[in-house]
């Protein structure tokens, strides 16, 4: 019974870490430069409570974008990778982690600005790719794509290629619809859809 007040707490202080992650995405995207007081107070923790998880802003940050990479990990799951056709599921997939990820663009821009070495960016995102490549390696093994290029290659391209239709539609420079069929074509040409 002795480590029952000890689980409390720790789920306290779970509770209060999401919270307040929650709460700064909410927050920072509409004002980038809010106090940790109004973080605090929309969290429903003290600013001590704040710093207690995060000393700094820029750690933050990181966390607020670990937060969102897991929820658009999560976001992936749910749009049912494993089914239908392997293109479609890729399709669903990036469609899915663009909407999690659309609920906090100033945000996400704020944070991409951040300065992290490549492979602390790589590591952060090593749950996205693994989705992705779980799609490709499925649409290889059934036939669905060529196999030609390296598994890596292509994830890697795919990432690049869904950002810069986000990227086009976000500016205005194409219309959702156009963004979104330039990246089924080039996914379709890029992956060798039989």
């Amino acid at each position: 019974m002795s480590g029952a007040p000890v689980r409390k707490r720790r789920a306290d202080a779970d509770r209060s870490r999401v919270a307040i992650l929650d709460a700064a995405a909410r927050i920072l995207d509409a004002q980038p430069e809010a106090s940790v007081e109004t973080i605090a107070e929309a969290a429903g923790v003290t600013r001590q409570t704040v710093y207690a998880h995060f000393p700094s802003r820029e750690r933050l940050l990181l966390a607020v974008l670990d937060r969102l990479t897991e929820r658009t990990a999560a976001a992936m799951d749910a749009a049912e990778p494993d089914s239908g056709p392997a293109i479609e599921a890729l399709l669903r997939v990036l469609d899915a982690a663009a909407a999690e990820a659309g609920r906090y663009p100033a945000l996400l821009q704020r944070i991409n600005a951040l300065p992290v070495s490549a492979q602390d960016d790589r590591d952060r995102h090593t749950s996205i790719a693994d989705r992705i490549a779980q799609v490709i390696e499925r649409g290889r093994a059934t036939g669905e794509f060529d196999d030609g290029l390296p598994v890596d290659w292509l994830v890697a391209v795919t990432i690049r290629l869904a950002h810069t239709a986000s990227e086009e539609r976000d500016s205005g420079r194409m219309s959702a619809a156009a963004a979104g069929r330039a990246l089924r074509t080039s996914l379709v040409r890029m992956l060798g859809v039989r």
